[in-house]
Formats: C-alpha cells, structure tokens, sequence
C-alpha cells in the first residue's frame, strides 16, 4: 500500500501527481528524455518490485511486456499451449523456435531451451503447474524461466521466490483493478537482465502513458482489499454453482475439489475471483449474460465488476458454451442471486 511513495511531506499529496514531460533539465542520472524513464515509472516500479521480489520495469500493454520477455531468446522457446493465446501468435512470429506443451505437461527437456515460459494459473483454464519443479530441470539445462503472473498477482504468488528469473504480468487485469488502464510490467531476479529488459523498453518504445502509470499505482493500494472480495465472491459463486444442472467443468483452483488446488495451494499465497465454467452452447452463454444485471460481457478480467468472456470467440480451445467469469466486488449474495437468477431463466436441456 505504501510501495513506492515518497517520504511524507507537510503539505504534499499521499501519492504524488504524475510527470508529464518529453525532456527533463540536463545533469540528473536518470532523467534526461521522457522514453528512456520517468518519476512516475520509477514510483510503480519500485512498488511492483517489492511486491514481486526484483527489478521492475513497466510497459505499456502487457504484451509489450511479454514481447520483450521472448525477445531475450534467440534459439528455442517452451511456452503453454493453452496459455493466452496472442502469447503464441507473437512468438510464432519470432526467428525462434517454438514449442508449445501444456500447462500440465508431459514437459519436455530443456536442453538447448533459451526460455521457458510458464503460465499458472493458466489463462483461461486456471490449470496449474510445479513452478519450483520446472525451474530446477530448466535451470540444470542452462534455461531462463518467465513466469506469466497475470492470474495470481503478486500478491497471489511470488515465482521469483519459487525460482523463475522473470515475472511478467498484463497490469490491465487485477493489479490495476478498475478496468480504465493498459499496462504490463516485466520484474527480474537479476539487475543486469532487468538493465536488458529497460533497455528493449526504450528502443522499442513500449512505454506508459505517465497518467496511466499514476493510475496503477493509485489502484494498487487497493489491490488487498479488491482481491479478498473477489475471492470471497468466486468461492460463493462455486459453492452454488457446483451440482447446477446446467453447468458443467467448473473450475476454480480455490476450491478443495480441484484438480489444479494441490499444486496451487503449495505455491500461491491466496486465490483470486476468477473461475470458469461451461454452459450448453454459445447461445446459451451469451443469453445468461444478457439475463445478468450485474455481470457485463467483457474480455478483460480482475476489474472491480464482474465480467464473463465466451473465450471461443478469441480462438480459444474451449467449448463454445464455456465462460471465463472474473468476480468483482459487488455484494456477495446480491452477485449469488443474481448469477442464478440468470440461470432460472433457461431449461436443462438449453
């Protein structure tokens, strides 16, 4: 909550107002040009950072982040099959070569690997892998381990703790929170990777907005708070929607029944308001959100509403009734009666 603010001042904002500027007056070592840094990076940065265990540097989108992960290989990739799929369109795209397995493996060896990239929980099938395991083989080979953080959050899970070398998260998602911003963040074990990783972001020009960055770190002083909420709202709505005839596949790596729970308890600090589930059809999943008052289709999730995605329509290999539903902070029986109210409204055979 304090990550990243300055020494108290009389008179002074609790979080200071976001640095617009291109140039910046010469002879400071660190700002000299707008892209290459900026005190409102620097801010959520080092908050990031103490939350993540390392080096943080903030991008402007997720996948500007996850771009210039992958830009540190130049030979092979192991990445997840199932993970966020514009993950392997971009890396399908590199002079690499690219292997994909799923999140529960078989993995294979890493041998001659540059970098494996582990997502867990998975995006959309919440499946889970041993992060402690995978980075001990990877690192016997001679691998750099990414770890795709954007379900957890930081304070959901520590891969740096478990391991990895870098973490890698779109901050559009739950460590922003309020659906207003885009933005990623790449944190790394080691200064001098995290010295590469800057420098890619100033070449490149995957920079924040500053205002966006200023609204991160003002919406991660709530993260805590919005994160609680959105579990305990995602453990009700499990708990009412397991046996209901017309779901099938829940899946919600917080409740004791799921296969992914054994593996995700060992090494996530806490569970978050994301779950999926499948209903009969497309038809089916779409006229349930429309029945919804207070869940609104949308594709991003760990906003402070509730929101479901029919990920088929992104490409995804799910069936074309299944739901990502990301649980917001409405009151949780308002959001229990509501989620099954919108159910009540079609027949089991829908």
């Amino acid at each position: 909550m304090h990550g990243g603010l300055a020494d108290a001042q009389p008179g002074t904002p609790l979080l200071a107002s976001p640095v617009f500027a291109t140039g910046f007056h010469a002879g400071h070592p660190s700002y000299g040009y707008g892209r290459a840094d900026n005190p409102t990076y620097r801010a959520l940065e080092s908050a990031i950072g103490a939350l993540d265990g390392g080096e943080c540097v903030v991008f402007g989108s997720g996948m500007a982040a996850i771009s210039a992960v992958l830009g540190l290989a130049s030979g092979k990739v192991v990445l997840p099959s199932d993970g966020y799929y514009l993950t392997r369109t971009l890396a399908a795209d590199l002079p690499v070569t690219v292997v994909e397995v799923p999140t529960t493996g078989p993995w294979p060896s890493f041998e001659g690997v540059d970098l494996v990239l582990l997502e867990t929980p998975s995006n959309p099938g919440l499946d889970v892998c041993d992060i402690t395991a995978l980075v001990s083989a990877a690192h016997t080979a001679g691998a750099l381990v990414a770890v795709d953080n954007t379900t957890a959050t930081p304070i959901g899970q520590r891969p740096l703790e478990l391991g990895a070398d870098i973490v890698v998260s779109s901050d559009s998602k739950a460590l922003a929170g309020h659906s207003d911003v885009l933005l990623g963040h790449v944190t790394c074990r080691s200064v001098d990777l995290a010295a590469r990783i800057r420098h890619t972001r100033t070449v490149h020009g995957g920079i924040p907005g500053p205002f966006e960055t200023w609204l991160a770190h003002r919406g991660l002083a709530t993260l805590d708070l919005r994160l609680a909420r959105q579990a305990q709202n995602a453990s009700a709505l499990h708990s009412a929607l397991r046996g209901h005839p017309l779901v099938s596949n829940l899946r919600w790596p917080g409740a004791a029944q799921d296969p992914s729970h054994t593996v995700a308890s060992q090494q996530m600090r806490r569970f978050n308001g994301v779950f999926t589930f499948t209903l009969a059809s497309r038809a089916t999943a779409e006229k349930f959100i429309a029945a919804s008052k207070l869940v609104t289709a949308a594709t991003s999730f760990g906003g402070v509403h509730s929101t479901a995605d029919r990920r088929a329509q992104w490409g995804d290999p799910v069936p074309e009734g299944f739901l990502r539903f990301s649980a917001g902070c409405e009151d949780t029986d308002d959001l229990v009666a509501d989620v099954l109210s919108a159910l009540a409204t079609f027949n089991a055979d829908e």
